[in-house]
């Protein structure tokens, strides 16, 4: 997982988003940052309003596709 626009947010901001993505709700960040879980959600959706990004890239083997690459032109001919 990815993260693009991290520069944009704040220190706090950045800890609450990547809690966030990690999985953990809104209570357990909350506990985690040692904030109260209204503090949080002002947090998340500042960050929201930034802009930032979420970029999930999965490699090739989890994808289960199995076989050979693809090949656009291979495939044109068959």
């Amino acid at each position: 997982m990815e993260i693009r626009g991290l520069e944009k947010l704040s220190f706090r901001e950045r800890q609450a988003v990547i809690l966030k993505e990690s999985g953990l709700p809104v209570d357990k960040i909350a506990k985690r940052l040692n904030l109260s879980p209204s503090s949080v959600s002002t947090l998340l959706a500042r960050a929201k309003s930034k802009g930032y990004q979420i970029v999930c890239i999965i490699p090739e083997e989890q994808l289960n596709l199995g076989g050979e690459p693809w090949d656009e032109e291979s495939e044109e001919e068959g």
